[in-house]
């Protein structure tokens, strides 16, 4: 019995250690993990290595997550393991990569974590994913304690006995990774609030302003669909504060995105001083366009693809305008004038969109070369069918495939096809092409350039004149449809 004393304590003082030393965040390693992993309902795991980059990335990201759910209604445990010294832990949990993220429940890994990795997200996603996907509030210091949040917050008001009740928490079980849930059927609590068989957004504090309601009301019925719209696309505000971890609310397009040190955390009121500006213009264009600010460091990369990249450094907001037919930067300093002006502007057509791209080649060779500047009239304007390559120059596989393909390009110089490539990552990618590896490769059929064919055939000569002898819309001049050079015929 003493003995069990003594390690019950030893663990304790293990885990308090860990957590004193780490901040939020514990950090455990092959000697305790085991032990105290079972300490937690529920646990994030992130196994790294020190020298890797994306784990260095996401160190101030968890960091900053790691409070937040340490205090949410079950907690939620942070955990970090270096894989360069806890070789055992790791390798039982079959570590491959880094960061690899791991959920465990009561000490038992429960899935692969496949959420966000900003600090919102992840708090977002993990609140989701402990106790319930929606908390019954059964008393007003309850009900209380859940709006004063620093977050969004969704609260169903309902008598035992209701269809929107029902709908509500199907929408809970679907929705939880994005939104906190919670219902009641209290009656002081429904007094309190004013609210009944209703399903309302509550917004934190620290985002009320003069210009939006504080509190946005479900006028819907009990359609589980209409209930998703509604948390989806109304309950951010005229400029809602759009972070890696909610952009699934902002897709709509035309939007304004509004970038600066927005932090409320850290500067609570200068970054509601620039967002009340940003409010002030919005409200003239209410269900017409969306506004939203972001914060400039977690969208750096987001503002060069903007065209924004030499305005970075202003002490003042910088802008962007995403439409259906581009991205506009907004070259003005910023104002309220300004801002609204440029509105204006993009909405009437009277402005130029921003387009990343090399110079137009001045000679084309058998692959033919397009850039953002010439590709709408070189792939999509020509009256011939395309295959396309989308590369990266430093992509290995990308060197590899360029002889073949410069001989395919060789092969059919005669024929109604282009052979085109482009460097996707010194050109913007037209949206219709969706490009998340290298090389990437598109056929366009020259009638439907509208719908693009992924090409995941092989990458050999033969294997490209195979696909393209079979697929070309009016068939090729020197090879039959399976691909067969046709006798007496030269190209």
């Amino acid at each position: 019995f003493e003995v069990m004393i003594w390690v019950q304590a030893a663990l304790v003082a293990s885990f308090l250690a860990f957590a004193s030393a780490g901040g939020a965040v514990l950090e455990y390693t092959d000697g305790n993990f085991e032990d105290l992993i079972q300490t937690h309902d529920i646990a994030l795991v992130k196994f790294y290595a020190p020298w890797c980059g994306h784990c260095k990335k996401m160190a101030p990201e968890y960091e900053k997550a790691a409070p937040k759910l340490a205090s949410n209604d079950p907690p939620v445990a942070l955990v970090k393991v270096d894989c360069t010294t806890e070789k055992t832990v790791c390798d039982k949990f079959g570590v491959k990569g880094f960061p690899t993220l791991k959920i465990f429940r009561n000490g038992v890994p429960a899935q692969d974590y496949d959420g966000p990795r900003d600090a919102d997200g992840i708090v977002k996603f993990m609140r989701g994913q402990s106790g319930p996907s929606s908390k019954e509030l059964k008393t007003v210091a309850e009900f209380e304690k859940f709006v004063d949040g620093d977050e969004n917050v969704v609260v169903g008001f309902f008598d035992n006995e209701s269809k929107l009740k029902d709908s509500f928490l199907k929408v809970a079980d679907t929705e939880r990774d994005r939104f906190a849930f919670a219902h009641t059927s209290n009656k002081d609590i429904i007094k309190k609030a004013g609210y009944s068989d209703d399903v309302v957004v509550f917004t934190p504090k620290k985002l009320h302003n003069k210009f939006d309601t504080n509190e946005f009301k479900y006028d819907g019925n009990y359609d589980t669909d209409k209930i998703k719209n509604f948390l989806v696309h109304e309950t951010v505000g005229l400029a809602g504060i759009r972070t890696q971890g909610n952009l699934f609310q902002f897709e709509q397009k035309p939007i304004v995105i509004v970038y600066y040190n927005v932090d409320y955390v850290k500067d609570p009121k200068g970054s509601n001083y620039w967002r009340n500006r940003v409010l002030k213009v919005a409200q003239n264009y209410k269900r017409k366009v969306q506004f939203a600010v972001s914060n400039k460091e977690e969208f750096s990369s987001e503002i060069e693809t903007n065209g924004l990249g030499e305005r970075k450094d202003s002490d003042k907001p910088i802008v962007a305008i995403l439409t259906n037919e581009g991205k506009y930067p907004m070259d003005q300093e910023f104002s309220v004038d300004n801002l609204k002006q440029f509105v204006d502007e993009v909405l009437a057509g009277n402005a130029e969109p921003y387009m990343k791209s090399e110079p137009i080649p001045e000679e084309q060779g058998d692959v033919k070369v397009a850039v953002g500047k010439n590709f709408k009239q070189l792939i999509m304007d020509a009256d011939k069918d395309v295959l396309i390559e989308f590369y990266a120059p430093w992509c290995g596989h990308c060197k590899s495939l360029a002889p073949k393909y410069d001989e395919l390009a060789a092969k059919l110089n005669k024929e109604d096809v282009i052979i085109a490539k482009m460097d996707a990552t010194a050109n913007d990618v037209p949206p219709l092409f969706e490009v998340r590896g290298f090389p990437t490769l598109f056929w366009l059929p020259k009638n439907s350039k509208s719908n693009p064919v992924p090409y995941n055939g092989g990458r050999e000569v033969k294997d490209f004149v195979n696909f393209i002898s079979k697929h070309s819309t009016d068939g090729l001049k020197g090879f039959t449809r399976d691909g067969k050079k046709k006798k007496h015929t030269e190209l």
